[in-house]
């Protein structure tokens, strides 16, 4: 996948997980944060190895515009909606840091073990 579809992807799955958490139980809870985790997890390992850094990049904007969308209760203003989001981020942090640093992992992993492939060839 590249990192253009991973965007698109890590957007889509995100809004999906938030869109049916908040159908299924009215607030963004467990279910949108397991979204999200299944959703960071299958970025880093599909990314083509040259978009690797795309991986833990795209889940994080995607998990932001996600809590814009689908947060509950109605801001009035910019500064309102900056509010909400900054409650939302830090409301669901430990969701947010767990996925993000889950695709960091599996990427760099990913280009270790790629790195040392191309080592043992040159040797």
């Amino acid at each position: 996948m590249t990192a253009v579809g991973t965007g698109v992807l890590a957007l889509a799955a995100t809004l999906a997980a938030a869109a049916v958490d908040r159908l299924l139980f009215g607030d963004l809870g467990v279910l949108f944060g397991l979204g999200y985790l299944v959703v960071c997890f299958q970025l880093a390992v599909r990314v083509r190895l040259a978009d690797l850094p795309a991986a833990p990049i795209s889940g994080p904007i995607a998990f932001a515009l996600a809590l814009v969308c689908f947060a509950p209760g109605a801001a009035s203003g910019v500064t309102g909606q900056v509010v909400a989001l900054a409650s939302g981020l830090a409301l669901r942090a430990g969701w947010l840091f767990t996925g993000t640093g889950l695709a960091a992992v599996v990427v760099a992993a990913r280009f270790l073990a790629q790195r040392r492939i191309r080592r043992s060839r040159a040797s």
